[in-house]
């Protein structure tokens, strides 16, 4: 799962108007967090945000599939890929990445 500095940085080139977002190195991957929360995963270049209920449906209808830590594994997590054409809009990734915080900060 590795995470190119070049993709890593255009992600938080895209969030910068948002602010505050940090990330923290784990497991091969990357965890995008705010508030001491995580609401995002970076793995092999690939944008993850948090879904539930509320939002997977939105995921889903773009395309999007759920992230798969091992690929030889069934373990699915409740992170879905971030959309292309919502990864180019900073405006619209925001909107999403708030979307996950909130998901996040409810479940805790």
């Amino acid at each position: 799962m590795p995470v190119s500095n070049g993709f890593l940085d255009y992600i938080f080139d895209q969030l910068s108007k948002w602010g505050g977002v940090s990330a923290r190195r784990m497991f091969g991957g990357v965890g995008l967090f705010r508030n001491g929360k995580m609401f995002g995963i970076v793995a092999d270049d690939v944008l993850y945000f948090r879904v539930d209920e509320s939002n997977r449906e939105k995921y889903e209808a773009e395309g999007s599939f759920p992230f798969k830590p091992f690929s030889n594994r069934a373990t699915i997590m409740s992170y879905y890929d971030v959309p292309g054409d919502i990864l180019e809009d900073p405006e619209e990734l925001i909107e999403w990445a708030g979307e996950s915080l909130s998901i996040q900060l409810m479940s805790n």
